[in-house]
């Protein structure tokens, strides 16, 4: 089956929620999810969207603190860039819908978290996410020039290659044409043929296996995006969440959103002890990478599989009313945040790098964009600051819809596609395999490739990933195509893709800390 579309959007978050409104008046947009539209990592954002809203705030301390956290590897030029269109983005977001909490006064209620020197978080108590996805997934909806299909997982990007281009002299030369998707509803591989393809698909968080993202979180974009021979960069640079609720019986974790510290939360050992201040002197609002090792630090001396965070000091009405869904789920815990430590673990959050685009959200690949947390913009160097994601993905949304858009009448739909060729049978069996190599898959990635790393670990999982990309290629070559093989081989990519550049990265910066070089060295 074929369906032409003029943008193709693989993925719901906001970025790609956004770039289907902006670009839907130019043109018909196809809108495919591997799941339900809501089910995205933007809908489990907590925190909020940094942007600067008055005084004493400014531009440049948002731009210092953004700099600082990236730990010399941000480009400015996009830092400067993403900053001070911020505030329009976060004006487009409330006409559309979205709600921001707001002090008696009517001025909105801006929160701080790790490495903001200033109040500059909009937030809605602590499910921003949410109330951002609703707002514009409601607006998607009812956009008739809109088509949105969920349950259609994107198999592969169409390039050159599927026409019979086995050799193509420069990548720059590469251009999509599309996607191949499995209709989960039917089982069948479809083309959808478009003019622009836009990557949308958020990150990776279950390729480990402890992890505050939802399950769809396999990296599947910037695997397509690499198979496709696309630019792909910084994938060393892994964020963990230095709060996610510790709770054995529950993945993906529970964020404790880094708000709750920056409303006066202390970190403790079990017995009760303060220790940030052994590691930096902004103590909780240190950046998270810092704060991340500090946590893995007193846990390793410990032996605990957890530390503490203490927020029973603080006014209790105040906690219930600014993060009502963290007081309401540790109560099914047993856990009275106003009264009870909450025990707290870091889990993998925040993918840094990504499918690497210029200033305009292009891809290395012709008629191909980015955005959001799968792509690689150059805004958070080695370490993302807190709620500087959401804003970046509004704005490359919006510069990728305005030069796409501008583009379309020039570009013509290639129709000659092949299509899907799946001959293989699927057995019970093969299901039980793929299972277990995704389970070795994130035990790999956790013991090896986690918080801290060394030349060794990184080795050891690098042989081991090599086993079982072998027996992946085996299983995918010879079985029908399905969506739990596809997240495997895709996974697999991008495990090796984070190994093979942390292990060129020959230094410790930003989220990247190696034992065998705990220096900064040059930047590379």
């Amino acid at each position: 089956m074929k369906k032409i579309t003029d943008f193709l959007v693989i993925g719901s978050g906001l970025a790609g929620l956004m770039y289907a409104l902006k670009v839907s008046k130019y043109g018909k947009v196809t809108v495919i999810t591997k799941s339900k539209i809501t089910d995205t990592n933007t809908n489990k954002a907590q925190g909020g969207i940094a942007s600067v809203n008055n005084k004493p705030d400014s531009y440049e301390k948002h731009v210092q603190d953004t700099l600082i956290a990236g730990d010399g590897l941000c480009d400015e030029q996009v830092v400067r860039k993403v900053i001070t269109e911020g505030p329009d983005m976060i004006k487009e977001l409330i006409d559309i819908g979205a709600m921001f909490d707001k002090n008696s006064d009517g001025t909105y209620n801006l929160g701080r978290e790790g490495g903001h020197s200033e109040n500059r978080i909009f937030h809605h108590k602590d499910d921003t996410g949410a109330e951002i996805q609703r707002a514009v997934t409601e607006e998607v909806l009812k956009n008739k020039n809109i088509d949105v299909y969920e349950d259609f997982f994107a198999v592969d990007l169409i390039t050159q290659h599927h026409l019979g281009y086995t050799l193509i002299r420069n990548k720059s030369d590469i251009e999509c044409y599309g996607a191949y998707v499995l209709n989960l509803d039917t089982q069948e591989v479809e083309r959808i043929l478009s003019k622009v393809t836009f990557i949308a698909t958020g990150g990776l968080g279950n390729i480990y296996d402890i992890t505050t993202n939802p399950q769809v979180a396999t990296g599947d974009g910037i695997a397509m995006a690499y198979r496709a021979k696309a630019l792909i960069t910084y994938m060393e640079f892994v964020q963990f969440h230095p709060t996610a609720l510790y709770n054995k019986k529950e993945r993906p974790s529970f964020l404790i959103t880094e708000a709750l510290r920056g409303f006066g939360a202390k970190l403790k050992n079990k017995s009760g002890e303060e220790f940030m201040h052994k590691y930096d002197e902004r103590k909780e609002l240190a950046p998270r990478d810092i704060v991340a090792r500090a946590i893995d630090t007193e846990m390793k001396i410990s032996g605990d599989e957890y530390v503490c965070l203490d927020a029973s000091h603080l006014d209790t009405e105040e906690v219930k009313a600014h993060f009502p869904n963290i007081y309401k789920k540790c109560l099914t815990i047993d856990i009275d945040i106003t009264k009870n430590m909450i025990p707290v673990a870091p889990a993998a959050h925040y993918l840094v790098g990504g499918i690497k685009v210029d200033t305009e959200g292009r891809t290395s690949i012709k008629h191909l964009y980015a955005a959001g947390e799968c792509s690689s913009t150059g805004l958070h160097g080695a370490n993302r600051l807190a709620s500087n994601s959401l804003l970046e993905a509004l704005v490359f949304a919006d510069k990728a819809a305005e030069t796409s858009s501008k583009l379309i009448k020039d570009i013509s739909i290639q129709e000659e596609i092949p299509e899907w060729q799946d001959e293989g049978t699927t057995h019970p069996e093969e299901m039980v395999l793929i299972t277990q190599e995704f389970r070795e898959l994130q035990q790999i990635m956790t013991s090896y490739v986690g918080i801290v790393r060394s030349n060794l670990r990184l080795e050891r999982a690098l042989s081991r990933l090599e086993i079982i990309y072998r027996e992946t290629k085996i299983l995918y070559d010879h079985s029908k195509v399905s969506k739990e093989i596809c997240q495997l081989r895709n996974s697999i990519n991008i495990a090796y893709l984070i190994i093979k550049m942390a292990k060129k990265r020959k230094e410790s910066r930003g989220l990247h800390y190696t034992l065998d070089y705990p220096e900064k060295g040059k930047i590379l």
